[in-house]
């Protein structure tokens, strides 16, 4: 089980401007800006299981690396789970709309299992992201 991720970024205002509207269609709010003094975004949702009452497990930030590597994470695919199939659509609207491209519209996914209902968009970095739900409708 995931615990939280964190993805470099070209430009940390881009990634704001973009994943602020998006993951709020998914339940998460933008819960820290700047750690430690760095570049830093951390979205959450409220969750009763975290002593916090918020589980922080979408990170971004921008600049180099201390440990080397590439500047940006890119060409990942990262899916946040939807509590119904109008939370995947309300994610792909807000994606599209915040800039990002269209890389499969709402719909059910038949291939993945009977009931996976997902969208996929571009973001700005390159990344295939995703919603979905895996419950009937």
């Amino acid at each position: 089980m995931l615990d939280h991720m964190t993805f470099r970024v070209a430009d940390i205002a881009q990634t704001k401007a973009f994943y602020e509207p998006v993951l709020k269609t998914l339940g998460y709010a933008l819960v820290v800006e700047g750690f430690h003094g760095g570049n830093m975004l951390g979205f959450g949702y409220p969750s009763d299981q975290d002593p916090t009452g918020v589980k922080l497990d979408t990170w971004f930030i921008d600049g180099d690396s201390p440990y080397g590597g590439h500047p940006v994470t890119a060409g990942c695919h990262l899916c946040w789970s939807a509590k119904n199939r109008a939370e995947v659509d309300a994610f792909y609207q807000a994606a599209i709309a915040a800039g990002g491209k269209d890389n499969g519209s709402p719909g059910l996914r038949p291939h993945y299992h009977e009931h996976y209902y997902g969208a996929f968009v571009i973001d700005p970095d390159g990344n295939n992201i995703e919603a979905a739900c895996h419950l009937p409708a």
